[in-house]
This record gives structure tokens, sequence and C-alpha cells, in this order.
């Protein structure tokens, strides 16, 4: 992702900075993504693992990235405290 375009990028529901998301925090969600666990701030399930994604800066909430482009809308959200290991920091 271009790093321009990541230090200008928000949260749309916070507001807070966004980050690339570590390996680790992907790791997390993919293994929830495969247990059929993990849902978007709208309640629809999350099927598709992630390559990408951008966190905010509390770590409380995950948007992904879709073929380079970043999908900030609050809806398709992922909520991190359903994911009992997502890494605090």
């Amino acid at each position: 992702m271009d790093r321009k375009l990541l230090d200008i990028l928000v949260c749309p529901a916070s507001r807070q900075p966004l980050a690339l998301l570590d390996k680790a925090g992907l790791d997390a969600l993919n293994a929830a993504v495969a247990a059929g666990t993990l849902a978007r701030i709208d309640g629809a399930a999350q099927t598709a693992p992630l390559r990408e994604a951008l966190v905010t800066h509390d770590r409380k909430l995950v948007y992904r990235v879709d073929d380079g482009i970043p999908v900030l809308l609050v809806e398709d959200g992922i909520a991190t405290g359903q994911i009992a290991d997502f890494p605090k920091a």
C-alpha cells in the first residue's frame, strides 16, 4: 500500500489513524475465518481470508484491503474483541 495514502487514512468510526496489520494479527483473523467465527460489524460472516488489512491505533477495529484498495466502510469493519488471541500490541 502506498505510504502517502496510509499516512492520511483514518478509521471512519473513531477517526483514529490506521496502520497495516502485522502478520500475527492477520494470522489470528484468518484462524477465526477458517473456524467460521468471524463476523463484520453488520453481522455478516467474514468468509474469505484476508491478505492485507488496516487496524486502528487502539487495535479494536480492522478494515480489509481488497486488491490494494482499503474498504473503509464502518459496517464492513471487524471488531477484534471477538478474537480471543488477537495480539494487542
